[in-house]
């Protein structure tokens, strides 16, 4: 991501309009999560991936079909990695 720097005015009700070039470089849109950070004189805005388990375990779940992996091989294989330890 290159580095962008925009200015913004806060209104009277302390909104903050985010630019839309960065709106855009961070696909931001409506109803996008967003998180403020505050340290000292810094604020920080960090977009925020809001997925539902499903979705962050389906990508693992498809490798481990495809590997010919079934969940209860999952168990035996936490427990030959802690082994290893």
């Amino acid at each position: 991501m290159s580095e962008i720097i925009e200015m913004g005015t806060i209104s009277s009700k302390g909104q903050v309009a985010i630019p839309s070039t960065i709106r855009n470089e961070m696909g931001l849109e409506e109803g996008s999560r967003i998180l403020f950070v505050l340290a000292e004189d810094t604020l920080l805005i960090k977009r925020v991936n809001t997925k539902t388990f499903a979705e962050i375990t389906k990508p693992l779940k498809e490798l481990a079909k495809k590997a010919g992996l079934k969940e209860e091989d999952v168990v035996d294989l936490v427990h030959r990695a802690k082994k290893k330890r």
